[in-house]
């Protein structure tokens, strides 16, 4: 808000009514101040410091009610050393008592009247004389606090032109609170929203929980090293209190999409489901029970025409070198279910697996494994088939449309298109959307290295091994060097030490 109003008050034959009109102007630039300015403590100094000056007081002080503790506060309080409120319960003192009943009371000499509590001049030091004492009515008619001018000057009483005055701006005060509340608690709820929101994305996949909190602190911590920086194309890129709630929104509903991903995708640990893998595991069961049934008619016809015990022997041997060789194939099944790496070449024997054949229940020979199990068991990193990958990415185009949807303040418009950005690459090669360069926002350059770095050091995730801290800046450090990533911000994260530095918070 700025310039404090000191304007004189005017003398002369039309004083009066010049100064009234000058308090009337006191009462109007609160009014605009009120209409312009959100910090609720700014306004009410104002309202404190317009009423001793249009009341000639020398001092005033706005009270408010907190109806738990069942007492009444200073919260702007003239002549008194910040930090110390004065507190008094309800009904008691002059302030207690209008806060109490909503009257206003217009003292000559406060200590002639016996609701007067002197114990706050006592404390405070202060004489108290004349007082003009006014609520603060919520427009539900509550009282939620009081006004209080002390001490005219000049030693006279404050006349129905002061309480008029003074009520005009109690109900300015009253007004500002009940805006800051109203904000108070739409912010609350939308935050309650927003936290809702992160429990619904998590609820999905334990394995994740957390997972939104930690990037939208690591975000917000590469915010704060980005703004001490000094030199670099950086140097000036500063967030306002807005700005940083819209990015630690951004931050924690990035993720949401995930609600239109199956489970069965989002949680899946390896190559193979989990029904997969032991319809697999009973096939192979079923091929050693096969062949064992089909070795041993075998030997019924040979013992029927006359074999001897060495032909026997010899298909018991074959039969056991079978058996061993299905045994080696689900060793090499599971090891290439797990979502590891493995070296080039690594899943060679698939292919020699699915040659192998045994005889089914429909009496025909049939592959060990199947054309689809082969390319899943061989997928090279992760545990996603194509498909499921492009499933996967598609969370960012839900978490868009369903953020898009959202009636977002001034203030926050941006939500959407920074989460809605999270995966895109400098170099063109991220998704949805494929973006470049400076088509990428800078506050989802900053969450992208926040998501890469908790998805590379988290130990939760059954599908991979957490990596030591210092592996993970390395990744990020390549991923910079190959364009993919800024690297000045990569560098700023790096020594700023962001990730100690919000632990230590």
């Amino acid at each position: 808000m700025g310039a404090r109003l000191s304007r004189p008050l005017p003398r002369g034959d039309h004083a009066p009514l010049l100064r009234r009109i000058d308090k009337l102007g006191s009462i109007l630039e609160v009014a605009k101040a009120l209409a312009a300015e959100r910090d609720l403590d700014v306004l009410l100094q104002l309202v404190v410091e317009e009423t001793a000056r249009v009341a000639g007081a020398d001092r005033c002080t706005l009270f408010l009610v907190d109806r738990e503790r069942g007492t009444l506060y200073s919260k702007i309080a003239q002549g008194v050393r910040e930090g110390e409120a004065i507190r008094v319960p309800l009904g008691v003192g002059i302030a207690g008592h209008v806060a109490k009943t909503g009257e206003v009371l217009n003292l000559t000499d406060a200590y002639r009247d016996p609701r007067f509590n002197p114990a706050v001049d006592q404390a405070t030091g202060y004489r108290t004389l004349s007082l003009l004492c006014v609520p603060l009515r919520h427009p539900d008619g509550a009282v939620i606090g009081v006004l209080q001018a002390l001490n005219k000057k000049d030693g006279l009483a404050f006349d129905e032109e002061d309480e008029e005055l003074v009520v005009a701006l109690a109900g300015l005060g009253a007004s500002a609170i009940a805006n800051a509340l109203h904000r108070e608690e739409i912010e609350t709820l939308f935050e309650g929203f927003v936290r809702a929101s992160v429990v619904a994305i998590e609820s999905r996949d334990g394995t994740t929980a957390g997972h939104s909190e930690r990037v939208a602190r690591l975000t917000l911590g590469l915010a704060d090293a980005v703004e001490r920086e000094t030199s670099g194309p950086y140097k000036d890129l500063r967030f306002s209190p807005e700005q940083r709630q819209e990015l630690r929104y951004a931050a924690l509903l990035h993720d949401f999409g995930k609600v239109g991903v199956r489970e069965e995708v989002l949680v899946k640990a390896n190559k193979l489901h989990p029904w997969e893998f032991e319809a697999l595991r009973q096939r192979f069961d079923y091929a050693k029970r096969s062949m064992e049934v089909e070795s041993l008619r075998r030997q019924r016809d040979m013992l029927l025409l006359g074999a001897g015990r060495e032909a026997i022997r010899r298909e018991e041997e074959l039969l056991a070198e079978r058996l061993a060789e299905i045994d080696r194939a689900w060793e090499l099944v599971s090891l290439c279910n797990r979502p590891t790496v493995l070296p080039v070449g690594g899943f060679g024997g698939l292919e020699a697996l699915a040659r192998i054949q045994y005889l089914g229940p429909d009496e025909r020979e049939h592959s060990l494994l199947t054309t689809d199990e082969v390319e899943l068991l061989s997928i090279r990193q992760g545990s996603l088939s194509p498909h499921e990958r492009l499933e996967i990415q598609s969370h960012v185009s839900h978490t868009y449309r369903f953020l898009s949807r959202i009636p977002w303040t001034r203030a926050l418009r941006r939500v959407p298109e920074i989460a809605y950005a999270h995966h895109e690459k400098l170099d063109g090669s991220g998704y949805p959307r494929g973006l470049s360069g400076s088509a990428i926002p800078v506050e989802a350059r900053m969450m992208t290295i926040a998501d890469i770095y908790d998805a590379l050091t988290v130990s939760d995730r059954p599908y991979k091994r957490p990596i030591p801290h210092e592996i993970a800046l390395s990744i990020l450090e390549d991923e910079a060097r190959q364009g993919k990533i800024d690297a000045e911000l990569v560098r700023i994260f790096i020594e700023a030490d962001v990730p100690r530095c919000i632990h230590e918070r």
